[in-house]
């Protein structure tokens, strides 16, 4: 008898040992349009996760929900408002439906390279910009990545050099005002049009070109029906890692330190395999169509006067000086000047 009671009485201490465990380990649900598969998916799962699980003893842990299973981009931001989840991922401009603190991301031609880019916001402007967002849009930003580096031109009607060369062709754009005055001021024809429809579109005629991200091109397989590309860059694809400003509040010092541990792990792994993604679609891309032109730079010139519009479009949703130092740092002291003299810096 007295063994069957010490029995049950170390049961019901492991029982409530257990129950003090479990009560201890703090699940924060992300939301993401992220899959398995492609970067930003893979860095959760290789990064992000098994960081914050290591650095809290698995005491703070994260559960990922990917391909739009809990919520889409500007839905996952409002279910974390309404605290039914902490994480959420989403491009830059999707952001922009809580505050213009990322905006400065989406101007085009604010980055002149993937290298420029990652440094440049990894070093200071990510930070900058996210202590911003903190404030304006309730949401903390934790880290700013790409997804795809930059859009470039590919097209199933012939070479294209500079903006001249597209004059009259029928380019698809989507719902982004910056793609749409992009693609008027180079002289082409926006039309939108679905993405899930392109390749029939582009091996029909109803469309000519399309100005994508090429990792996107590459899976979507358009290079099989757009055989010249053009490499103007332009439209950086911004992403952001964001949780909820109420609900981090609510973490304790120690549980924010292992977080933004958590997220500078994912940004750094993100960015490593963005990379290998942007240049393996590339490589591909290149190695089946009839060609892939780098305008000079005087040719690039060309191609950036097209952007002014679309800065002058976003006054008053970011500083200009800090997209002027942005711009400085790279160098870019003719693209500055050309800004400064149409009025949009």
């Amino acid at each position: 008898m007295k063994n069957s009671f010490w029995k049950i009485s170390v049961a019901a201490v492991a029982l409530m040992l257990g129950v003090q465990t479990a009560s201890a380990e703090k699940v924060l649900k992300l939301g993401t349009v992220g899959f398995l598969g492609m970067p930003i998916g893979d860095a959760i799962d290789q990064a992000l996760i098994p960081t914050i699980n290591e650095v809290s003893g698995g005491k703070l842990t994260i559960e990922p929900h990917y391909r739009k299973s809990l919520c889409s981009e500007q839905s996952c931001g409002e279910q974390a408002n309404q605290g039914l989840l902490q994480l959420w991922t989403s491009s830059t401009a999707n952001f922009g439906n809580f505050g213009t603190a990322l905006a400065i991301f989406d101007l085009p031609y604010i980055f002149k390279s993937i290298e420029d880019a990652d440094r440049i916001s990894s070093e200071w402007l990510a930070k900058k910009q996210c202590d911003i967002a903190a404030e304006e849009a309730g949401h903390i930003c934790l880290t700013v990545y790409s997804s795809g580096g930059f859009r470039q031109l590919g097209n199933a009607h012939g070479p294209v050099h500079v903006p001249s060369d597209m004059e009259g062709i029928k380019w698809r754009v989507t719902k982004s005002p910056i793609e749409y005055t992009l693609i008027k001021n180079w002289g082409a024809v926006p039309v939108p049009y679905d993405w899930a429809q392109l390749y029939q579109g582009l091996q029909t005629g109803v469309v000519s070109g399309q100005y994508v991200a090429t990792p996107w091109q590459h899976v979507a397989k358009l290079h099989e029906v757009a055989k010249y590309f053009t490499e103007i860059g332009g439209s950086w694809s911004g992403n952001q890692l964001s949780m909820d400003k109420r609900q981090y509040d609510e973490l304790s010092g120690q549980e924010k330190e292992w977080l933004h541990a958590a997220a500078k792990a994912f940004g750094q792994k993100v960015q490593e395999l963005d990379r290998n993604w942007v240049e393996d679609g590339e490589t591909a891309i290149k190695a089946a169509i009839n060609e892939w032109y780098v305008p000079t730079e005087e040719e690039m010139k060309q191609w950036r006067a097209g952007a002014i519009d679309a800065w002058l479009n976003a006054k008053g949703s970011f500083d200009p000086a800090t997209a002027e130092r942005v711009l400085q740092e790279q160098g870019m002291t003719d693209f500055i000047a050309q800004l400064k003299e149409a009025g949009a810096l």
